[in-house]
């Protein structure tokens, strides 16, 4: 199963299933040795430790990616020891910097659903989210998503204009987000 696409190219990770298209993990790969030159095994334990366990792309999906990644002259790939160190060459930083803004939402989907993934274990295990929040959150970060949630979710039945009013809304939010990131250098 291929990850879906949302208009925009936005890759949607699967909850089931194959969570990224081969292009998706060759842009995923070549954003972690754009980082730093490693072996594909630290390439698949980084995705794993990014996503919290979520996402650890099996060594039959992961080396082929590289081969073709080497192939295609975006990595290059030198003999340590056993293993292979896989670099970016200057036809991959192209690659990247095409796919840029694709790779970081998608390292950033990883990194959340780690996220996600450790606010529930917590959950499970019973353990309450403190002042100091939980899985790199705030507790007013946690408080202010689950109270917007709810409020989605009561209003899920509501008439056009409303749901036109609460888009506006959601709008002026993300900009103004956005803009504090923007003015913070982030």
């Amino acid at each position: 199963m291929r990850a879906s696409r949302r208009a925009g190219g936005e890759a949607e990770v699967l909850a089931r299933g194959r969570k990224f298209s081969a292009d998706d993990l060759q842009l995923l790969l070549l954003a972690l040795i754009a980082e730093r030159a490693c072996h594909g095994y630290e390439l698949i334990k980084e995705l794993a430790v990014r996503s919290n366990g979520y996402y650890s792309p099996s060594p039959g999906v992961a080396y082929p990616a590289l081969s073709s990644l080497e192939a295609t002259g975006h990595v290059a790939a030198a003999s340590d020891g056993k293993r292979r160190r896989y670099s970016i060459t200057d036809a991959g930083r192209e690659r990247l910097a095409e796919g840029r803004e694709r790779a970081q939402l998608m390292l950033a989907k990883l990194v959340h659903i780690g996220r996600k993934m450790e606010l529930a274990r917590r959950a499970y295990a019973g353990e309450e989210i403190g002042e100091d929040g939980a899985a790199g959150w705030t507790k007013e970060l946690i408080d202010a998503r689950r109270a917007l949630k709810r409020a989605l979710l009561l209003r899920d039945q509501a008439a056009p204009d409303e749901q036109r009013r609460i888009a506006a809304i959601l709008q002026r939010a993300t900009d103004e987000i956005v803009g504090a990131e923007n003015s913070t250098g982030d």
